[in-house]
């Protein structure tokens, strides 16, 4: 787990000045956490499955959904406004990576720097897919942040089966089990479902991807798989998804 300890270094040096002059300070209240509609953990495959154009998309995608004036909208019309977005990349076990850390996003130009960051970032692994890693990670985050909302979402898009670490659905049950929803945007790789063998069983398995998520990756209230069969959707479907999850904690579901 990444360290969430955070110096201020202003009021460390108000604290020594105030004891070398024989004051004792007053307890000073903690500052108020920041309150949001919800906080979702975006949790973007990376895997070796994805190749360098599926990746570009899936980037541009999230990127797109993330400025979307529907999803601006759906924020700006929640109880607080806001929401705290953070995004995650994951592949083999062991192998995730914050790649933008929490931010609070109200309005265009939250969305452009938190764009703007993500975009700047390189891929960030070309590994196995171990969903249950990348889902005990992103639960973790939820610890780290400084913000408080009543609904944390762990939102997991991917185009294969867990191959590696632990079992996904016991990850998935420990992550609904302490609070959280965890929902999923389940991509059909064309291009590696016509390879044939091994790959065309791990991205399009029995009953399909889409059935694959629902019976082992989501969890919580309201939870929910978005199906696409194409990776030039990725940012309509990611943002419809977004929307919903945005929707849910309106509705306090």
């Amino acid at each position: 787990m990444r360290s969430s300890l955070r110096i201020d270094l202003t009021l460390s040096f108000a604290v020594v000045f105030a004891l070398a002059a024989g004051e004792v300070p007053q307890a000073k209240a903690a500052s108020a956490a920041v309150v949001v509609d919800a906080a979702v953990v975006l949790a973007a495959d990376v895997s070796r499955s994805i190749d360098d154009e599926e990746f570009a998309l899936e980037r541009r995608g999230y990127g797109d959904a993330i400025r979307s004036p529907q999803l601006l909208d759906a924020i700006s019309t929640g109880p607080h406004g806001a929401i705290a977005l953070a995004y995650v990349e994951w592949a083999g076990d062991g192998e995730e990576r914050v790649v933008v850390d929490w931010a609070v996003i109200r309005n265009d130009a939250d969305a452009r720097a938190f764009v703007a960051a993500m975009t700047a970032a390189p891929r960030s692994f070309i590994g196995r897919t171990a969903i249950g890693a990348a889902i005990d990670f992103s639960f973790a985050m939820f610890a780290e942040s400084e913000f408080e909302a009543t609904r944390r979402v762990i939102d997991v898009s991917g185009d294969g089966t867990n191959n590696q670490g632990r079992l996904v659905s016991q990850a998935r049950d420990a992550a609904v089990g302490a609070g959280a929803v965890i929902n999923g945007l389940a991509i059909f790789n064309r291009k590696a479902a016509a390879a044939g063998g091994y790959l065309a069983m791990h991205t399009n398995p029995p009953g399909g991807l889409a059935q694959y998520y629902r019976e082992n990756v989501i969890g919580g209230a309201g939870a929910f798989v978005v199906p696409i069969d194409d990776f030039r959707t990725f940012g309509d479907a990611m943002m419809r998804k977004l929307v919903n999850e945005v929707a849910d904690a309106r509705r306090g579901g």
